[in-house]
């Protein structure tokens, strides 16, 4: 197989017309790029230069390689120039999972940061909900996803966490619930109500309010499902029953219910963004990263 930086060399010679005047502008010995050119032509099978007279002309192999070897330099400067890009932020692909309400609190902010100082970034934005998104991490199918704790099983080696915000629960009840007059609300108040559940698919946030309503003694009486907080809001608005809401996903509340506290105990999702060890040096992850601590730091 043909050497590139032995065909570099043959061309400073041919361009240079000397090999006397190729070492000197290489910074090398005569010998040495005597010793080059000996190993690249047994490489080629075929002199690559001749004498004539006192100097030394190219064979046509040697123009050829010599020709090559000017396109070869040229690829590998501009993919030197592309890599030197990558890894400096400027360029490339981030791929970043997120859940619903994330979306709307976290994720615009983090990436408008990441489009005004990395313009040449493409960002790869996808919803995972009410799926996990700490698998698309951990099979490398994306660089970073925005993650609930606790959760029954810890990460995937490799994978760096950097905590963004605890995101508690609120009781959502009709505006004119008895229990609306409370301004903070024990877990058990709610115990004998019908609720309107918020997460119909087993997974983090599913599992923190089961866990939380056994701890307080009870299971809820769940009388009407939702995939959504908004729609949930609906359904409570409606007398349909309570729910509890985390923070996030209350937003502008909707105008036929009240938000209070909940206590003994306050359940919360703990969230995190969650990294993939290759992208943790990439400039445009920490911009991300850093968008997102300020995004969730205005909702904490």
């Amino acid at each position: 197989m043909l050497d590139v930086r032995r065909m570099q060399v043959l061309r400073a010679v041919i361009t240079s017309g000397s090999i006397t005047a190729a070492a000197r502008n290489l910074g090398y010995t005569p010998s040495a790029i005597s010793q080059q050119l000996s190993v690249l032509e047994r490489e080629a099978g075929t002199e690559l230069l001749e004498r004539v007279g006192r100097g030394i002309r190219a064979t046509p192999a040697g123009v050829l390689l010599s020709e090559h070897a000017e396109t070869l330099s040229a690829e590998l400067a501009r993919a030197e120039a592309a890599l030197t890009e990558l890894k400096e932020g400027r360029t490339g692909k981030l791929a970043i999972r997120y859940f619903a309400t994330a979306g709307a609190s976290v994720i615009p902010h983090a990436v408008a940061a990441v489009r005004r100082e990395h313009p040449g970034v493409w960002l790869d934005l996808k919803l995972v909900d009410p799926d996990d998104p700490m698998p698309e991490v951990e099979e490398g199918r994306a660089d970073v996803a925005i993650v609930v704790f606790p959760r029954p099983a810890p990460p995937a080696k490799g994978i760096e966490l950097v905590h963004l915000l605890d995101d508690p629960y609120r009781a959502v009840l009709p505006r004119a619930h008895p229990l609306a007059r409370k301004r903070v609300l024990d877990l058990t108040d709610l115990a004998d109500e019908p609720w309107v559940g918020v997460d119909p698919m087993p997974g983090m946030c599913r599992a923190i309010l089961d866990g939380a309503c056994a701890s307080a003694g009870f299971a809820p009486n769940i009388v009407v499902e939702s995939e959504d907080y908004l729609t949930a809001q609906g359904f409570i608005a409606a007398g349909l029953g309570v729910g509890l809401v985390p923070e996030l996903g209350v937003g502008p509340a909707h105008p036929g219910v009240a938000v209070r506290r909940i206590r003994n105990p306050e359940p919360c999702r703990i969230i995190h963004a969650a990294i993939a060890a290759r992208a943790v040096g990439n400039p445009a992850v920490r911009t991300l990263i850093d968008a997102m601590r300020e995004a969730t730091a205005k909702v904490a």
